[in-house]
C-alpha cells in the first residue's frame, strides 16, 4: 500500500493543514544520545455540500472558510457522506534520533507502510501509518556552528544540533539511527441530531 497515495485519498486528494480549523501540540524529550520530538494536530470540518456526480464535498472550517475537495474513488463508501457531517483529521508525527558510538555499521534504509478503511455501508473513514528507519554515517560535525554533516543511504544531510551537551556526545565515525513515524486517521462524523423539544 502507498501511503502518500493513501494519505492523500484518506484527505480526500487537497485538504492543506490549513484548511481546517486545527488544535495541534508538540513535545520533545532528550537524554544522553537520544533525542525525540512528537507532535500530533487535529484538524475539522463541516460538510456543506455534496456532490455525487462529480464527487465534490465542500467542507467550511471554523473560520467560515469553505474549500472543495474532490473525493476520488479510492474514498469508499462515498454516498455515507450528507450535508452537516463533520470531517475530522488527525496526525500525528514522531522523530527519534539515536547516537551510535564508533559506527561500525551499514547504512541502511527501511519503510513500511500499512493502513485500515471503513467497512462496507458506514461513514467513510481510514487510517495509515508510515515508520522509516535510517541508519547514517556521521562525516563532519562542525562544534562552532552546531552543525553534524551525515550521510545516509541515498544523500547527505546537515543536522543542527541546539543542544551542546548532545554535540560533544558526537564525532566524526559514529552513527545515527531515526526513526520517522507519521499516521493519520480521517473520519466522517454524523451530524449531531437536533435536541427534542
Amino acid at each position: 500500500m502507498n501511503f502518500k497515495k493513501l494519505a492523500a485519498a484518506l484527505l480526500f486528494a487537497g485538504i492543506a493543514g490549513t484548511a481546517f480549523g486545527a488544535d495541534a501540540g508538540a513535545a520533545v524529550v532528550t537524554v544522553p544520545g537520544k533525542a525525540m520530538v512528537a507532535g500530533q494536530v487535529t484538524y475539522t470540518g463541516e460538510v456543506t455540500a455534496v456532490d455525487a456526480t462529480t464527487r465534490v464535498v465542500t467542507v467550511k472550517n471554523a473560520k467560515g472558510e469553505s474549500y472543495e475537495i474532490v473525493a476520488g474513488p479510492e474514498v469508499k463508501n462515498f454516498a455515507q457522506i450528507k450535508v452537516g457531517d463533520a470531517l475530522v483529521i488527525k496526525a500525528v508525527q514522531a522523530l527519534t534520533l539515536e547516537l551510535k558510538k564508533g559506527g561500525a555499521g551499514i547504512r541502511e534504509r527501511t519503510d513500511a507502510v500499512d493502513g485500515v478503511r471503513a467497512a462496507e455501508g458506514e461513514k467513510p473513514g481510514a487510517a495509515a501509518g508510515a515508520k522509516t528507519t535510517v541508519i547514517a554515517d556521521v562525516v563532519a560535525v562542525d562544534r562552532k556552528t552546531g552543525v553534524v554533516t551525515l550521510k545516509g543511504v541515498h544523500h547527505s544531510m546537515k543536522l543542527n544540533v541546539k543542544d551542546p551537551e548532545q554535540l560533544k556526545l558526537i564525532e566524526k565515525g559514529d552513527q545515527v539511527k531515526g526513526t520517522y513515524v507519521e499516521a493519520i486517521g480521517v473520519a466522517v462524523m454524523p451530524a449531531a441530531k437536533p435536541a427534542a423539544k
